[in-house]
């Protein structure tokens, strides 16, 4: 009986579903349908903060994480248009370790720099607003390299107007110019931040 029943009701409606992801699944094009691209990168970008802020691999977090990252990137799907300023390349994921690992040295050399400061107050400190000059287009690499400087402890970015960054830094030397404070402060993370985005 139950396999009869199997044969006539639920073995053709599974055919039908398994032909309709098939051919859903041919309709991905990653590579130019924009829409398509923001939808992933967007789901696997969430999804691997849910499970950093999870901290378990327990099956039931996960798969409820999944539905939830899933279903918040198709309700915002279209205010994701940041993403598509992303370079995809094979390379992109070793690209992005070596940007965080550019990111988390100078983040630790400025610790300890305002560190040596604090605990030393006769050192003398210059703060000043200055202009850091970026060669990135994109909007959203000019958000990382602004939010970059301001992770950084000493540095602070007030503004972004076009191509330049208005920076305050703690310890500015008297007579540094446009040139030698986008060596200082904006220049490291850069080189590398235009491997990852426009």
């Amino acid at each position: 009986m139950l396999s009869n029943s199997w044969q006539t009701k639920i073995l053709p409606r599974y055919q039908d579903f398994s032909h309709y992801l098939l051919e859903e699944y041919r309709k991905i094009d990653l590579k130019n349908e924009p829409r398509q691209r923001r939808f992933v990168v967007a789901t696997i970008i969430l999804f691997i903060i849910w499970l950093l802020l999870v901290g378990t691999f327990n099956f039931s977090e996960i798969f409820v994480g999944f539905l939830v990252v899933v279903f918040t990137v198709w309700l915002s799907s279209s205010h994701l248009s940041f993403l598509d300023d992303i370079k995809f390349h094979w390379a992109t994921p070793l690209f992005l370790l070596r940007y965080l690992g550019v990111f988390l040295l100078a983040l630790l050399r400025a610790n300890i720099d305002m560190a040596r400061r604090v605990l030393s107050p006769s050192l003398p400190i210059n703060p000043a607003v200055v202009e850091v000059k970026t060669q990135l287009q994109s909007s959203l690499g000019k958000l990382i390299l602004a939010n970059s400087i301001t992770l950084t402890p000493g540095t602070l970015t007030v503004d972004v107007v076009g191509e330049h960054l208005l920076v305050h830094w703690v310890d500015s030397s008297p007579g540094r110019d446009l040139e030698h404070a986008t060596h200082a402060i904006a220049e490291s993370f850069e080189r590398y931040l235009r491997e990852l985005v426009l």
